[in-house]
């Protein structure tokens, strides 16, 4: 079977924010507050979405932080469970060990 994609956070960001309602990087900048840079590096998925970032494009897409804390989170996990599936394939639940004694 075929894994999707993980998808990072500015890709949402750029796909159903930027692009449809036809806004810039650099406006989206002057309007939260946020660095261009930072939101350079979060479309190029360069960089993470921090508490501070997820609260300012809260409140200027009208969405909630934990939407976008929430994305990143889901690739956060998703990266490092690829990255080290083998080493989490090897760890034991404790239920396991009880029955083994």
């Amino acid at each position: 079977m075929k894994l999707l994609a993980n998808i990072h956070p500015g890709q949402i960001l750029s796909e159903e924010f930027l692009t449809p309602l036809n806004i810039t990087a650099y406006r989206l900048a002057k309007e939260t507050g946020i660095p261009q840079t930072r939101i350079s590096q979060i479309l190029q998925y360069k960089r993470s979405i921090s508490a501070d970032t997820a609260i300012r494009l809260s409140k200027f897409f009208g969405t909630t932080p934990q939407f976008w804390l929430g994305l990143q989170n889901d690739y956060d996990l998703e990266e490092e469970m690829l990255k080290k599936k083998k080493e989490f394939n090897e760890i034991h639940n404790y239920k396991d060990l009880a029955i083994a004694s």
